[in-house]
């Protein structure tokens, strides 16, 4: 199986915006949407996953995640709305119910 990089951008309600990169995007974002990622996502509850991109290598993901990290707010903006122009949680459906009220310890950081 090929491994694949993913960069992805979160929100949260008020639309505050976060970017980062990963090699397992649902189980990123699950950790994400459980608060197991300490700082600026959980303080600013920031796990609305609306914008992702897939990739074959890191450093192509890394490249990019760099890219729209340095660009303005109004860029990135237009970026999510040409995939989500509704700004829907792309990943609402990969998780039972039940899986975002308990978190699996083995997610959890050391």
């Amino acid at each position: 199986m090929t491994k694949r990089y993913y960069v992805y951008i979160l929100a949260s309600c008020s639309l505050t915006l976060y970017t980062g990169v990963t090699n397992n995007l649902k189980r990123r974002v699950l950790e994400h949407k459980l608060g197991l990622v300490e700082g600026f996502t959980k303080k600013y509850r920031i796990e609305r996953l609306v914008y992702f991109e897939e990739f074959a290598s890191p450093h192509q993901a890394i490249t990019c995640e760099k890219r729209i990290k340095s660009w303005r707010r109004e860029k990135k903006l237009a970026l999510i709305r040409t995939v989500n122009a509704g700004w829907l949680d792309l990943a609402e459906h990969w998780y039972g119910k039940k899986k975002l009220r308990h978190a699996d310890p083995s997610l959890r950081s050391g």
